[in-house]
């Protein structure tokens, strides 16, 4: 895991942005397409408004998104189809193509196994994501499940995980947070060729120092990306402040 300590958190948007449009253009010239990630949340704001500006060929791009609440009409303000087509699938108009996740769909095992089915021949050039405040990944918060190869999962949300989604503003109370989502699984992140991590404020701290000096574990399941091969984790002053000199390399 390369670490890079940039000064802001829009400079973290703006480096991760443009280490996510190197990938995909490297899967283009060498694949004629590409499939990416993408990631939602408050994290994520900065480098999504300077993807979409990226000079890409986006007509040859596949997107998929990390997670979906279970429930969650594409209409809600805190809905992830929503959080994308207005940040990403209306400013790119010529995107190849978008795989929504419907987590209000009626038969949600039919859903699991439709976009699981649409996922699992691919390549993943590039994975954007970020480091939740419990140090989930996606949405496998601890303790996340390591060995699932299914590229999409039914998951429960722990206590913490709704907490920060109710804290980030995007419900009007706990009680409305809702208690399980679908989330790309562990596995399937990890088969990712390049991983881009954006992560801001101090709430994050202590997730990135498990995430990165601790040992690997299910417990702090963003630990499991130590072991991958091209994850950069991009952090600004404030979620970097716990880490140590030992924790990794450090870039302007």
């Amino acid at each position: 895991m390369r670490i890079v300590r940039l000064s802001s958190k829009e400079d973290v948007g703006r480096r991760a942005a443009e280490i996510g449009a190197a990938a995909i253009a490297r899967a283009i010239d060498a694949e004629g397409e590409a499939t990416i990630i993408l990631a939602t949340g408050a994290s994520q704001f900065e480098m999504l408004a300077h993807l979409v500006e990226a000079e890409i060929d986006w007509a040859r791009v596949t997107a998929f998104h990390l997670d979906e609440y279970v429930g969650m009409a594409a209409d809600h303000p805190a809905s992830f189809r929503r959080y994308l087509g207005e940040r990403v699938l209306a400013r790119l108009p010529n995107l190849g193509r978008f795989v929504a996740i419907e987590g209000d769909a009626a038969d949600l095992e039919g859903e699991l196994a439709r976009v699981n089915g649409l996922l699992a021949e691919r390549s993943v050039a590039v994975c954007f994501a970020g480091i939740g405040e419990n140090c989930h990944l996606a949405f496998n918060d601890p303790p996340a499940d390591f060995a699932t190869t299914d590229p999409y999962i039914l998951v429960t949300l722990d206590d913490a995980c709704r907490r920060q989604q109710f804290g980030e503003g995007w419900f009007a109370s706990l009680d409305d947070v809702p208690t399980k989502a679908i989330s790309m699984s562990v596995q399937q992140i990890m088969k990712s060729r390049t991983i881009v991590l954006a992560v801001s404020d101090s709430r994050k701290a202590e997730a990135v120092r498990h995430a990165t000096e601790g040992p690997v574990s299910a417990d702090y399941p963003a630990s499991i990306l130590q072991r991958h091969p091209s994850t950069t984790l991009l952090l600004d002053p404030a979620a970097a402040a716990l880490l140590t000199s030992a924790a990794g390399p450090s870039s302007q």
